[in-house]
């Protein structure tokens, strides 16, 4: 099951494709200034907004799991992308060592073994959702902000399914790029729903849907206006 290494490709791929190649460097093909910290912890805020946290407002409401697993996915990306960065720059290694390195991972581990972990008291998981930011405020090691961000994972997510989400989502974000995402012209909603979520449903009724299939399916359900 050497899915980390096959999603570390996938990320370096899609990086290399929407930045061009020489991104770890810090800027895009275009110019632009790339900071995946910061995507990490606007990410992190989206993910607890999934929680009813907020003492004035949907007093009653439960956390959304399935907007939730989205989110720790949407993370996902960006904490390989700069654990990429980071092993690229401080010339730690290649992509196989990178991969050996989160597998050598205590939390990773216990992450691999264990069913999702749901807690009780709700306030608790954005305890632990918060270790993941203040990680990077306070410049920890690539490594550790890993092992925080599997200590996430493990709230609503399996291994199996933090793979399936993460190939899903990435197709999805390769088919946004080629309808026009970055100039604006993509559409997001489709008949009501969130492309994450037509996401989600094509994922639940076909489990063992190729890349390839998922990606024409994507494209037979996109709103052609």
């Amino acid at each position: 099951m050497k899915y980390i290494l096959e999603m570390l490709k996938l990320q370096q791929e899609l990086n290399d494709n929407t930045n061009g190649k020489g991104w770890e460097r810090g800027t895009t093909k275009n110019g632009k200034v790339i900071d995946w910290n910061r995507c990490i912890y606007l990410e992190v805020a989206e993910l607890i907004d999934s929680y009813p946290w907020k003492h004035w407002k949907n007093i009653d409401s439960t956390p959304n799991y399935e907007n939730i697993k989205i989110e720790i996915v949407d993370i996902w990306h960006f904490v390989m992308s700069e654990a990429l960065r980071v092993y690229k720059i401080e010339n730690r290694g290649d992509i196989e060592k990178l991969a050996n390195d989160i597998e050598n991972l205590e939390e990773f581990k216990i992450f691999l073994k264990n069913s999702p972990q749901k807690i009780d008291n709700f306030y608790k998981e954005i305890e632990i959702i918060e270790r993941l930011p203040k990680s990077i405020f306070c410049n920890k090691d690539i490594l550790e902000i890993i092992s925080n961000f599997f200590q996430v994972a493990q709230i609503a997510l399996s291994y199996k399914e933090l793979y399936k989400l993460y190939i899903g989502k990435n197709i999805l974000n390769i088919f946004r790029q080629n309808h026009g995402y970055k100039s604006g012209e993509y559409i997001k909603v489709w008949r009501g729903k969130e492309d994450n979520v037509i996401l989600q449903e094509i994922l639940e009724n076909n489990s063992n849907i190729t890349p390839k299939k998922l990606y024409k399916t994507l494209k037979e359900k996109y709103p052609k206006e």
